[in-house]
């Protein structure tokens, strides 16, 4: 397993935990993992998640509230829907009061046991 695989996985691990209702950033993830500067290798990670079943990819927006992975999920709106069915309000793309829904990964929350 290759260096890039190992980091995909502990982003996936951080992701199913977040909470329904809640979003989070890559960033967020990023710094989680102990990578602050990867957000964009977070977004490779998410890129990449396609079939990993049950994985809440849709809670992983960018540091503005901005759905800016909504090009990956399958339907024009369907990330919009998913979020909007847990209780968040989308505008133009964007999720309204980001603070009142963000969840902020703790360092080492990607050492599940499974």
């Amino acid at each position: 397993m290759g260096s890039n695989d190992n980091f995909f996985e502990r982003v996936y691990a951080v992701v199913a935990q977040i909470p329904y209702g809640k979003v989070t950033t890559y960033g967020a993830i990023a710094k989680a993992l102990g990578a602050a500067r990867s957000a964009r290798m977070v977004g490779w990670a998410m890129n990449a998640s396609h079939g990993k079943g049950n994985l809440p990819a849709h809670r992983v927006v960018n540091r503005n509230g901005l759905l800016s992975g909504k090009h990956h999920f399958d339907g024009t709106h369907l990330m919009q829907q998913l979020l909007e069915n847990e209780g968040l309000v989308i505008e133009n793309y964007k999720i309204v009061n980001l603070e009142n829904h963000l969840w902020i990964p703790t360092p080492g929350s990607e050492e599940v046991d499974e």
